[in-house]
């Protein structure tokens, strides 16, 4: 029996979970695969490089061009592999979005040649012997060390960068997603393939699959082309928590840093003390919603707008980690008064000063972008996922429900937890200090 709409069927295939969300709502099925890596110096490059090298090929399809080919057979599917950083997890996804064969005049059995695709990418890579071939190695670590440099291009990114790092010296959320430059230059494609099959045997996997489709017969096509020594592996459950690393600092820094810029970037980092696990999760995205999520917000108003001191400005929540950090484009010149108006923000949530308007009017765009998320497949996997890594299960609508029980003072209970710790403001490098 298919589990009602809107729900998540997690299946257990050994040591390996499926999750099959079946909705008659979409056109294509969405497949997603997650391998989760702990954040650490060791692995951060070669996890990163990793993802790139398994978009290349497969033994059947040994290169990119046969790879897109056999893709747009079928019938133009969408592919894609990438890491992110969630919490103190490092994240390796593989996507593919195909069209679902009921809804075409073809009768080709499109599920299961999008798993096994699926699959082969996965467990069954091109080589050369025992190592991935060293010219697509190296290809994609030219690659990969070209989006490492072209962060310091990016000074919008690369302030949220560093404030990142200066928020969290010493624990892995400082370590940049992508790696670093110096590790690169050391791998090779027999050493990348030995932590490849490493990773295989002992992170924890996760499949999703959205679509029109039965969930029986996803999980019949996977247990035929995944590989048992993959499904009896033992492996290590990783999770993040809040609790992980929860520093508190004296008093709050600040970090001058001094490019070739023309408009400083003034960025600040916080702890919540508060993450998706947590039950004041809720409160936690109002309070940032007021504060600088939205154009109405007290940020985006008052520096902004009301003292033009900002060309932008706004808050956003990492929910794995607890930390709130708040982006702003100045002036220069304009440093100390924006610090000074933005502290001024924070003090007036502190305080309570949340006007009904502001409180409703978060509260609608708030329940607006989670309903968004009901039409998007890989929105719905990756809030699924979410819950997962978080140990908390906290489904959709009832967290729409739970947004709608949100009081000011529950709001305000929340920013007595919020601190201050980093103020950073990349400028030029005319001035010594800020």
């Amino acid at each position: 029996m298919k589990p009602m709409q809107g729900s998540f069927q997690t299946i257990a295939l050994g040591s390996i979970n499926l999750h099959v969300l079946p909705s008659e709502k979409f056109k294509t099925t969405s497949f997603s695969i997650f391998l989760r890596q702990k954040l650490q110096a060791e692995t951060v490059t070669k996890h990163a490089l990793l993802s790139n090298v398994l978009q290349r090929g497969t033994s059947r399809f040994p290169t990119s061009v046969q790879l897109r080919r056999e893709l747009e057979n079928l019938y133009g599917a969408g592919f894609f592999a990438d890491v992110m950083k969630k919490g103190e997890l490092h994240l390796l996804q593989i996507g593919l979005d195909i069209a679902n064969e009921q809804y075409l005049s073809s009768k080709e059995p499109l599920l299961e040649k999008g798993i096994q695709l699926l699959v082969e990418v996965l467990t069954d890579p091109a080589l050369e012997g025992k190592a991935f071939p060293d010219k697509v190695v190296e290809s994609e670590k030219k690659v990969l060390k070209q989006r490492i440099e072209s962060l310091q291009d990016d000074k919008i990114r690369y302030a949220a960068v560093r404030c990142s790092e200066e928020l969290c010296k010493g624990e892995p959320y400082a370590l940049f997603g992508l790696g670093t430059v110096e590790d690169l230059a050391t791998i090779d494609g027999s050493e990348l393939y030995t932590y490849y099959q490493d990773l295989l045997q002992t992170a924890p996997i996760d499949i999703y699959c959205v679509g029109n489709v039965d969930s029986a017969q996803v999980q019949q096509i996977l247990q035929k082309y995944l590989p048992s020594a993959l499904t009896e592996a033992k492996r290590t459950e990783l999770v993040s928590m809040i609790s992980d690393s929860k520093p508190t600092k004296e008093q709050e820094k600040e970090v001058v840093d001094h490019l070739d810029v023309q408009q400083g970037k003034l960025n600040l980092g916080l702890r919540t003390q508060i993450s998706f696990a947590e039950e004041d999760y809720p409160a936690l995205l109002m309070y940032n919603g007021i504060l600088g999520g939205f154009p109405h917000s007290k940020l985006f108003r008052n520096v902004r707008e009301k003292e033009s001191l900002a060309y932008y400005c706004s808050s956003q929540i990492e929910s794995l980690k607890g930390l709130l950090f708040i982006q702003s484009g100045i002036e220069i010149g304009n440093y100390e008064k924006a610090v000074q108006i933005i502290k001024e923000q924070l003090s007036a949530m502190k305080a309570g000063e949340i006007t009904e308007n502001e409180l409703e009017q978060t509260r609608a765009t708030l329940s607006n972008q989670y309903r968004q998320q009901l039409d998007r497949p890989f929105d719905l996997i990756g809030y699924h996922f979410h819950q997962m890594i978080s140990k908390r299960e906290r489904k959709l609508m009832d967290l729409l429900l739970q947004l709608q029980q949100v009081t000011k003072s529950d709001i305000q209970a929340v920013a007595q937890k919020v601190n201050l710790e980093v103020v950073y403001f990349l400028r030029d490098k005319g001035g010594e200090s800020a």
